[in-house]
């Protein structure tokens, strides 16, 4: 275990890299918020803000409204989570995919701004993102959405919190989630980075990094265990029978692919797997990067939570 993993300085890492993220958006280079704000310029920004009251604390969300007439019908709703650690303030990152399934899917997109470690520790965030998405189910007749018509997703972190969002919804009753989209998630925190193997020998989310998110978000390694961190540690065997249906995309060569693919064969047992896509050639974070492979799984990630929406969507498929 190196100096990183120690909380106190985790968490001084992390604060520094929260303050480059802030720094990086309000320029104009490669990560600004203007960079995000002109990716896939053919869709359009149609979006608002809201603020969802929680338990935790406050949490701005932006609301992507698709352009489609939709019949005089409030659309579906899809909410996203985006990544970065469970750390870094990347909400306009997930600007780009919002939009696009806004416009391709023909749902509300609400981008969720959520609390962030080390600020906010495990388990704020999850339950937070949850109780974000019971508001959200249940306030659609108010602000335009169907929220009996929901579904869950994010990148890497957010889609971490995208399945614990499931996890408490099969454990309360609800709110009904047609679909949870997790891409390129972290599911095993209590697996150490350093035991965790990529394809390749340098991938881009190294175990350094890993060690300073999984310590600053779980400083107490005997938490990291829990559900609602580590649904992809075999130490899980609670059964999921009537979880969210999921779509598991992973990427070749990334750090986390072991533990995404072990999750989506849980999920498949559970007869809840509706796809598992592996993106190949491709590492964490990959969309960002390459325009075209993001293009193929964004369109792969529109038709299901288009198909997911409907009145009567087809059982998942086995795979």
């Amino acid at each position: 275990m190196s100096i990183l993993a120690r909380p106190a300085v985790a968490s001084l890492v992390a604060k520094t890299m929260q303050r480059a993220v802030l720094a990086a958006q309000r320029g104009t280079g490669r990560g600004s918020k203007a960079s995000s704000l002109d990716r896939f310029p053919e869709f359009p920004r149609n979006a608002r803000e809201l603020t969802v009251p929680t338990s935790v604390a406050p949490a701005r969300v932006v609301v992507h409204m698709p352009a489609a007439d939709t019949g005089g019908q409030p659309p579906p709703v899809h909410v996203d989570f985006h990544g970065g650690g469970y750390v870094m303030p990347l909400t306009e990152m997930d600007d780009p995919i919002c939009r696009y399934l806004a416009a391709e899917a023909g749902v509300a997109v609400i981008n969720v701004d959520y609390a962030l470690a080390p600020q906010h520790r495990f388990p704020a965030p999850p339950h937070q993102a949850f109780e974000v998405v019971r508001w959200i189910a249940s306030h659609g007749a108010e602000h335009g959405w169907d929220g009996s018509r929901l579904s869950v997703g994010g990148q890497s972190a957010g889609g971490g919190l995208a399945a614990a969002v499931a996890r408490q919804s099969l454990e309360q009753g609800g709110p009904l989630i047609g679909l949870q989209v997790l891409h390129y998630p972290p599911l095993d925190l209590a697996t150490n980075a350093k035991d965790k193997r990529a394809a390749i020998p340098k991938p881009m989310l190294r175990p350094w990094m890993a060690e300073v998110f999984d310590s600053a978000y779980v400083p107490d390694p005997r938490e990291r265990a829990d559900r609602l961190v580590s649904p992809g540690n075999p130490a899980d065997v609670a059964d999921l029978k009537g979880i969210a249906p999921a779509l598991v995309i992973t990427a070749e060569f990334d750090l986390l692919k072991a533990e995404g693919t072990r999750y989506a064969e849980r999920l498949r047992q559970a007869g809840a797997l509706v796809e598992h896509y592996d993106v190949p050639q491709a590492d964490h974070g990959y969309d960002g990067k390459d325009a075209e492979k993001a293009r193929q799984v964004y369109a792969l990630i529109a038709r299901h939570v288009k198909r997911a929406a409907e009145p009567n969507p087809a059982p998942p498929a086995k795979h």
